[in-house]
C-alpha cells in the first residue's frame, strides 16, 4: 500500500529521454531563462548557504546554483534520479537523498530555502507535495508549475506535435494560480512574488527552432507586458507567514 501511495514523477525528469528535450539551442536557452528566473527568486529572500531541491534529479539547476554559492541536498525518489548529479557531488556542496518526496527525512523546517522545479505538474498528489515542501522550509519555497493561461489554455492542441518532436512526452496538470497560492496559503506561507517565463508556449519555439527568432519573440511579448498578464509556466517564491 505504501508503494502504492508513493510519487515517483521523478524518476523520468531525472532520465537522459528527458534530458534530450533540452538538447540543442533552443533547449540551453530554455534553461537559461528558468535558472535566471529561479536565482533572482532566491535573491530577494537573502543569501542562504543550504538549499533542498526536490525532485531536481534533472540537474537543470544544480549547475548554477552551486556557482551562485549554494550548497545543495537534491531528493530523488529513486537511486537512478543520482545518475545526472554525480559529477556536481565531486564538489562536496551537493548531495543526494532517496527518499518518497512526499514524506522527506528531513525535521520541519530544516532548510532556509526549498526549490520544486518540473515535479509539481507530474505529480497526482500535489496538495500534499506542497504541504510537505512546506513542512520543511523555514523561510521560502520557490516552485514552478505551468498555468492554463492566455494562448497556454491551447497548449493541449499541440500535444501530439509535441510528442512527435520530445518522442517521450507526458501529459501534464496546468493550473490555476489561485489553485498553488490556496494550497500554499493553508500551509502557511504567502505568494510573495511571481514570474511567468514565456508568453509562447515552448512547442512553438521547439518547432521553429531559432534562438534569435524565439528571444525576439519574448522579447516582444515582455515590452508589451503580455508575459506578465499571461505568461507560463510561472515560477513562484512563496514565504512563511509570521506567527
Amino acid at each position: 500500500m505504501g508503494e502504492f501511495l508513493r510519487e515517483t514523477a521523478d524518476i523520468e525528469t531525472s532520465s537522459e529521454g528527458y534530458a534530450a528535450r533540452f538538447s540543442g539551442a533552443i533547449g540551453a536557452w530554455i534553461l537559461e531563462v528558468q535558472s535566471q528566473t529561479v536565482l533572482e527568486l532566491l535573491g530577494g529572500v537573502g543569501k542562504v548557504g543550504a538549499l533542498l531541491e526536490v525532485g531536481g534529479g534533472h540537474g537543470q539547476l544544480v549547475g548554477p546554483l552551486l556557482a551562485a554559492g549554494y550548497d545543495v541536498t537534491v531528493v530523488g525518489s529513486a537511486p537512478e534520479c543520482r545518475k545526472r548529479l554525480r559529477l556536481y557531488e565531486e564538489t562536496g556542496r551537493c548531495h543526494f537523498v532517496v527518499s518518497d518526496v512526499l514524506a522527506l527525512p528531513f525535521y520541519d523546517q530544516a532548510f532556509e530555502g526549498v526549490l520544486c522545479i518540473r515535479l509539481l505538474t507530474h505529480c497526482e498528489r500535489w496538495q500534499a507535495l506542497i504541504r510537505e515542501l512546506c513542512r520543511v522550509a523555514r523561510h521560502s519555497v520557490v516552485v514552478e508549475f505551468p498555468l492554463h493561461e492566455g494562448v497556454h489554455r491551447v497548449a493541449p492542441l499541440f500535444f501530439g506535435a509535441k510528442k512527435r518532436l520530445e518522442g517521450n512526452t507526458r501529459r501534464w496538470r496546468p493550473f490555476r494560480l489561485f489553485e498553488i497560492t490556496a494550497t500554499f496559503e493553508a500551509a502557511g506561507f504567502a505568494c510573495d512574488r511571481t514570474i511567468r517565463q514565456f508568453f509562447w508556449p515552448l512547442v512553438l519555439h521547439r518547432m521553429l527552432g531559432n534562438r534569435r527568432l524565439s528571444e525576439r519573440l519574448e522579447g516582444t511579448a515582455r515590452r508589451f507586458g503580455w508575459t506578465e498578464r499571461v505568461g507560463s509556466p510561472a515560477i513562484s517564491r512563496m514565504i512563511r507567514k509570521r506567527g
